[in-house]
C-alpha cells in the first residue's frame, strides 16, 4: 500500500445525512473525527423532512426550499385524494445543497474532511483498523482508526467487508429527475408548489409508487421499484408528460437503491458499526429516509462514544436497540401497509379511498410530523382498523 498513512480516533465513511450527522455530533463533543466521502454523489430523494427533523437537528430556514401544506394521493383510476396538513408543514430540501451543508457543518465543528473512495478494512493486532481508500487523484492511502462508522449506502462496502455474514437490507431502486419549474405553471390542477403528489399506479410502479415533489424553483419527479426490468426512466418520462412537466429543463438526474428494512446487526462487536441506508434505516411504504438517517446517525455516534469511553465494544449494539425502541413499531406498521396495499391496482385503489377518511389523515400526519404512533385517540385507531379491514376484504365501496 503506497501513500500517506494517517490516524484518527473515529473514521466516518460516507457523508450523507447519517454520516454527516454522526461526524458532526462526535466532533462537536471533542472527538478526533475524519469524514471520508466521495465527491459529486447525490442520492435520488423527494427531499421531505418533518418538523421534528428541523427541530432535533437545528436545520436552518434557508435549507428549506419549499413548505408543503398538503399531499395528493393518486389512484390507478387517476382519482386524486387531497390530504391537507393542519397546523404545520412538511419541509423540502434539495439533497445537492442539503447534504453539502451537513458536511460543511461537521467540518466547522471540528471534523476533518477527506475526499476519497473506500476500498477495504484491515484489522491490526492492537485493536485498531486500517481503512484503505483512493483519494481524488486515484492515489491509494490508508487511515488508521480506533472506530469506523459505515454510512456508505444500501450496498455498503463497509458492511460487506467488516461483516460479510450480515445480510444487506432488501431494497427498491429509485430514480428521479430534477427539473426547473417556471413560476407560471405553479398552482394548476396537475402541479402545485405547496403540494406533494404521490402516484399509486401500477403503470408507473408495479410495487412501490411514483412522485412529484416541489422544491421551490425546481421539482423532483421520481419513481421506485424492486421489479427487475421495469423501466424507471420510462415511468418518469410518462409522469412528466402526464403532468405537463415534460418540456421543463432537466437540471440533473440520479438513481440509487433504497433499503426497506433495518438489517439484523449493525456492528461487528469490535470497532465497526453501520448506520443510515447501510443499516436499512428507511421507512417501508413511504421510503422516507432523511429523518431516520439523521436519527440513526445520532444514535450511532452515541454508541461509538460510549464504546470508546468504556473500552467495551458491546455498547456499539445500543444504536440498533435505541433505534428500534423508538421507531420499530412505526416501521412494522408501515411494512404491513406496504405488504397489503401495494399488491396490485385493486388494492391501491382501495388504499387511496381510505385516505379520504379524516381519521386516517389526522393520524397519518401526526405520526409523520412527530415520528411516533398517536396513542391519545384509541377510538380513531379502532375506526381506522375496521375501515381498513372493510377495504382489504372488499366489503367497502371504492
Amino acid at each position: 500500500m503506497t501513500g500517506q498513512i494517517e490516524r484518527t480516533s473515529i473514521l466516518v465513511v460516507g457523508g450523507g445525512p447519517a454520516g454527516a450527522t454522526a461526524a458532526n455530533d462526535l466532533a462537536s463533543r471533542g472527538h478526533d473525527v475524519v469524514l471520508l466521502d466521495r465527491a459529486g454523489r447525490i442520492k435520488p430523494c423527494g427531499g421531505a423532512i418533518p418538523p421534528r427533523a428541523i427541530e432535533d437537528f437545528d436545520i436552518p430556514a434557508e435549507q428549506i426550499c419549499a413548505r408543503i401544506r398538503s399531499a395528493r394521493m393518486i389512484a390507478p383510476s387517476d382519482k386524486g385524494v387531497d390530504m391537507p396538513i393542519e397546523n404545520g408543514f412538511v419541509g423540502m430540501v434539495d439533497r445537492e445543497h442539503f447534504d453539502e451543508w451537513l458536511r460543511v457543518r461537521a467540518t466547522k465543528n471540528g471534523a476533518t474532511r477527506v475526499t476519497g473512495t473506500f476500498d477495504g478494512i484491515t484489522r491490526n493486532a492492537d485493536g485498531t483498523v486500517d481503512v484503505s481508500y483512493k483519494d481524488s487523484g486515484g492515489q491509494s492511502r490508508t487511515i488508521t482508526a480506533s472506530m469506523v462508522i459505515g454510512a456508505d449506502g444500501a450496498k455498503s462496502k463497509v458492511l460487506k467487508t467488516a461483516m460479510p455474514k450480515v445480510k444487506p437490507a432488501p431494497y427498491v431502486f429509485a430514480y428521479h429527475e430534477i427539473v426547473d419549474v417556471p413560476e407560471a405553471i405553479n398552482d394548476n390542477a396537475a402541479y402545485m408548489a405547496n403540494r406533494c403528489d404521490v402516484y399509486y399506479q401500477g403503470k408507473l410502479s408495479p410495487d412501490f409508487y411514483a412522485w412529484v415533489f416541489p422544491h421551490g424553483k425546481t421539482a423532483s419527479i421520481g419513481v421506485g421499484s424492486a421489479k427487475k426490468g421495469f423501466s424507471l426512466r420510462g415511468a418518469v418520462a410518462d409522469l412528466r408528460r402526464n403532468t405537463g412537466l415534460d418540456d421543463m429543463p432537466l437540471v440533473r438526474h440520479e438513481g440509487a437503491p433504497i433499503p426497506m428494512k433495518p438489517i439484523k446487526r449493525w456492528d461487528d462487536g469490535k470497532n465497526v458499526i453501520v448506520i443510515g441506508d447501510a443499516a436499512g434505516c428507511v421507512a417501508p411504504a413511504s421510503g422516507e429516509g432523511i429523518y431516520y438517517a439523521m436519527a440513526c446517525g445520532r444514535m450511532g455516534a452515541e454508541a461509538v462514544e460510549l464504546a470508546l469511553q468504556t473500552g467495551d465494544a458491546k455498547h456499539l449494539a445500543s444504536a440498533r436497540k435505541a433505534f428500534l425502541k423508538e421507531h420499530g413499531k412505526v416501521f412494522w406498521v408501515l411494512g404491513i401497509l406496504q405488504y397489503f396495499w401495494y399488491g396490485g391496482d385493486r388494492r391501491r385503489e382501495r388504499f387511496v379511498k381510505i385516505c379520504e377518511d379524516k381519521d386516517v389523515q389526522r393520524l397519518t400526519w401526526e405520526s409523520y410530523m412527530h415520528k411516533r404512533l398517536v396513542k391519545r385517540e384509541p377510538m380513531a385507531h379502532v375506526r381506522v382498523f375496521f375501515k381498513d379491514m372493510g377495504h382489504l376484504l372488499g366489503l367497502a365501496r371504492t
